[in-house]
Order: C-alpha cells, then sequence, then structure tokens
C-alpha cells in the first residue's frame, strides 16, 4: 500500500533523489585559434575567438 507524500519525511525523501543525481564536470575543448582549453559554446577567455571569429577585442595590459 502507497504512503501519502505527507507521511515521507523530507530527509527520507532527498534521499531517494539524490541517490540518482551526480555531478558531472565542465565539458572543456581547445580553442582552435589558441589551444587554450575554453569551455564548449563559449567565447575563448584567452583569445576572444568563437567559431572562427573575433568576438571580444583584448586590450594589452601595459606595463609601467
Amino acid at each position: 500500500m502507497a504512503v501519502p507524500k505527507s507521511k515521507v519525511s523530507k530527509q527520507r525523501g532527498n534521499k531517494r533523489f539524490s541517490a540518482n543525481s551526480k555531478a558531472t564536470s565542465a565539458n572543456l575543448t581547445a580553442c582552435p585559434q589558441c589551444g587554450e582549453l575554453k569551455a564548449t559554446h563559449r567565447v575563448c577567455a584567452k583569445c576572444g575567438y568563437y567559431d572562427g571569429e573575433l568576438i571580444v577585442e583584448k586590450k594589452e595590459k601595459k606595463n609601467d
């Protein structure tokens, strides 16, 4: 016989659902322009390219 949802404690219900969920690592790929590892479908933080096009213009730092 089924137990009403309100009779199941929060801890017991959370244990049941957490057993099936696992954290996964981010998918990283090499940037075709500079070779740096980057997240998929994101602009490269090092060179600013995405899908072969320059998206973000990088500023050079001045060392005075």
